[in-house]
């Protein structure tokens, strides 16, 4: 996980590419809210937000 952390990051630093950064973080946050909501109380508020 940490060496695909260091590619995209070099990745993004050599290409210019730093507006990847924003979506990436974002893409990350939704997928951890939706497995964390996957088997708690709180998942019916989370999916009516979908």
């Amino acid at each position: 996980m940490l060496d695909l952390m260091s590619d995209l990051w070099s990745f993004m630093r050599e290409r210019k590419k730093f507006w990847l950064a924003p979506i990436i973080l974002l893409m990350v946050l939704l997928g951890g809210l939706l497995v964390f909501a996957q088997g708690s109380a709180i998942a019916p508020f989370i999916y009516t937000l979908f």
